[in-house]
């Protein structure tokens, strides 16, 4: 194969382009999108078109859709991996293990802030609500929802998902103390049983 013709290949950067230009173009392109059509409704093909790429180029750079998702809020964690990390654990410390684990990789300033951006976006009006609606949907509390076999886990999953929302907001948003200042590990402590709870636990049962 020529060293033209292999870097034409389907998935590989042209060069002219260079790789940096492209991937650059690809989540720009994919910004568009989601604002237009919402997570659900966007596919990589599309978001290909739109960047004028083969669509092996974007599989080239990202893992798929939430992994472009992500990339485009300049996400500091992707959601959809913290259930894969805290899953490796025993089931009975699920909860205690969302809440350190996602506090761990929150607790820098540049990643705080971030955060502070994406919850802002959540909460508005505009299409990132949407999008973002869609993706925790789909992605997020959908497999929350998977880990239980109790009665209402979707209900359970959303319930639990508010608690580490609410930590979130407390401590990068509004950086109230003592939850601000407090360890990880200490609210994993706290709030960590409480997630168990929703998922798992019997309604109306004690938090123990």
């Amino acid at each position: 194969m020529s060293e033209l013709a292999e870097r034409r290949r389907p998935g590989r950067p042209r060069k002219q382009r260079g790789e940096g230009s492209a991937r650059a173009g690809i989540l720009h392109a994919a910004a568009d999108e989601f604002a237009e059509r919402g997570y659900e409704a966007a596919s990589l093909r599309a978001i290909a078109r739109r960047a004028g790429v083969d669509s092996a180029l974007v599989h080239h750079y990202f893992d798929g859709k939430a992994d472009l998702f992500a990339a485009t809020l300049e996400a500091p964690l992707r959601p959809d991996r913290v259930l894969d990390v805290v899953l490796a654990g025993p089931r009975e410390a699920v909860g205690e293990s969302l809440v350190r684990y996602l506090l761990e990789q929150l607790d820098d300033e540049k990643s705080a802030r971030r955060i502070v951006v994406i919850l802002r976006t959540a909460l508005s009006s505009g299409p990132g609500a949407r999008m973002m609606r869609e993706f925790l949907t789909r992605e997020v509390l959908a497999k929350l929802a998977a880990l239980t076999d109790a009665p209402e886990p979707h209900l359970r999953a959303e319930l639990a998902a508010s608690q580490l929302v609410g930590v979130m907001v407390t401590r990068y948003g509004l950086r109230l103390e003592p939850i601000a200042g407090a360890s990880a590990d200490e609210l994993a402590r706290r709030v960590g049983p409480v997630i168990q709870w929703h998922l798992f636990g019997e309604p109306g049962s004690p938090v123990s």
